[in-house]
C-alpha cells in the first residue's frame, strides 16, 4: 500500500523535514504539499519517472531550487531564510550530481583538498591528509593521484561521495547515483551508501533504478501526480514492493495544473 509520504515520527527526531512543499514551472506543478521527513542514519530513496519533479525536489532541500510554498529545515533550522548563510548550509547537506563531476585537471586527493581549503579554511597540509583519509574510506587510497580520467565510473562517483563527506555533512543529496554503472559497480556504490548513513549522516538519493532502491534504502518513496508516496514495507517488501513502485512510476494520470501560491509555514 502506497499513502501520501508523511513524518511518521516526532518531529524532534528528524534531521530533515519538508513541510507542505510545493513546486511549480509556469503552470506544471512538480510537486504539491509534500511533507517528508528523515531521521540520522536513514537512506531515503525516491523514485519517479523523467521529468516527474524528484531531482527538482532533491536541489530544494539545500536550495539550488527555490519552493512556492511551504518550508524545509535542517536540524528544525529552516532552510528558506532569508538570513542563512548559503555556503555554509551547502557544507552541512553534501551533493553529488548525476554525472559526478570532478576537475579535470586535478588528481582524486586534490578534487577532494580543494573545498576543504575553500570552504573550511583548511590548510594545504590539513587539506590534503583529511582528503587522504576521505579517499581511504571509500577505498580509494591508492588512486589518490590518478587523474578523473584514468578512474572508472565507479570510482569517480565514489571520488564524488568523498569530497562530500570530507566536509562532514548531516545530510548527503545523491542525483541518480548509480546511472550508467554496471552492475557490479552499483553495488560498490550501495555499499558505500550504507556505510554513510552507518556514520550518521541522513541520505536522501533519487533514482530510476527501483531494484536499486529496494536494496540500499530504508524508506522508498514515490513521486507521481505531484504527491509523494511512501511505499511501506510493513504492507509488502521484495518483489510486491517493486511492483507496487513500479504501478506508481507508470501510472499515466495528468499533473494537477500550477496552484495558486500558498503562505509558508
Amino acid at each position: 500500500m502506497a499513502t501520501p509520504a508523511s513524518f511518521g515520527r516526532s518531529r524532534a527526531m528528524m534531521r530533515v523535514e519538508l513541510r507542505a512543499v510545493t513546486k511549480a514551472f509556469g503552470r506544471q506543478c512538480l510537486f504539491d504539499d509534500v511533507n517528508f521527513g528523515a531521521v540520522a542514519g536513514e537512506v531515503v530513496a525516491v523514485c519517479g519517472k523523467s521529468g516527474s519533479g524528484k531531482s527538482t525536489l532533491l536541489r530544494t532541500i539545500n536550495r539550488i531550487e527555490s519552493v512556492d510554498a511551504g518550508d524545509i529545515r535542517i536540524d528544525g533550522e529552516s532552510v528558506l531564510h532569508g538570513s542563512i548563510d548559503l555556503a555554509n548550509l551547502r557544507s552541512r547537506v553534501g551533493m553529488v550530481l548525476q554525472s559526478a563531476p570532478l576537475f579535470s585537471h586535478l588528481s582524486a586527493v586534490e578534487n577532494i583538498a580543494m573545498p576543504l581549503r575553500r570552504v573550511r579554511g583548511l590548510s594545504r597540509r590539513e587539506a590534503v591528509e583529511r582528503a587522504e583519509d576521505a579517499l581511504d574510506e571509500v577505498g580509494l587510497a591508492q588512486r589518490a593521484v590518478a587523474l578523473p580520467h584514468t578512474l572508472s565510473g565507479g570510482e569517480r562517483q565514489r571520488v564524488a561521495v568523498a569530497r562530500s563527506m570530507a566536509l562532514e555533512p548531516s545530510v548527503l543529496l545523491l542525483d541518480e547515483p548509480t546511472s550508467a554503472l554496471d552492475w557490479h559497480l552499483r553495488d560498490e556504490v550501495g555499499a558505500l551508501i550504507r556505510s554513510v548513513a552507518d556514520k550518521g549522516v541522513t541520505v536522501f538519493m533519487v533514482t530510476h533504478d527501483c531494484d536499486f532502491a529496494d536494496r540500499v534504502a530504508d524508506r522508498v518513496a514515490v513521486l507521481s501526480r505531484a504527491a509523494l508516496h511512501e511505499v511501506s514495507r510493513c504492507d509488502c517488501s521484495g518483489a510486491a514492493l517493486l511492483r507496487r513502485v513500479r504501478d506508481l512510476i507508470c501510472c499515466d494520470a495528468p499533473r494537477p495544473a500550477a496552484l495558486a501560491p500558498r503562505v509558508s509555514l
